[in-house]
């Protein structure tokens, strides 16, 4: 007798919680989108530790796993250039002003 297994939601065929976008409008969609577009990138590109780590986290999600992980190593891979800065005349936080209800 041939058993069938189950439909399971791994697979390469997974979506993204939110689509990645990519430079020119692109978005990828699935695992699979992601899977092809570092696939088309040259060599040289596609060798950088970003993108194998990328790479690595894709092939644990198409198994398994939350597909945001993937999703984090993707983005990674893709802003490796931006530096975040430290802007300290931003001034948005809250916390030591907290208000006495004798003061109000």
């Amino acid at each position: 007798m041939i058993q069938h297994k189950p439909e399971t939601k791994a697979g390469w065929q997974r979506k993204f919680e939110d689509p990645i976008p990519l430079p020119g409008g692109r978005k990828l969609i699935t695992l699979r989108d992601a899977a092809d577009y570092i696939t088309g990138l040259p060599k040289k590109g596609s060798d950088l530790p970003e993108w194998q780590t990328a790479i690595e986290a894709l092939m644990l999600c198409s198994r398994s796993g939350p597909t945001m992980m993937a999703r984090i190593g993707v983005m990674k891979a893709l802003n490796r250039h931006v530096e975040r800065v430290f802007n300290p005349e931003r001034n948005d936080h809250h916390w030591g002003k907290r208000k006495l209800k004798r003061d109000l």
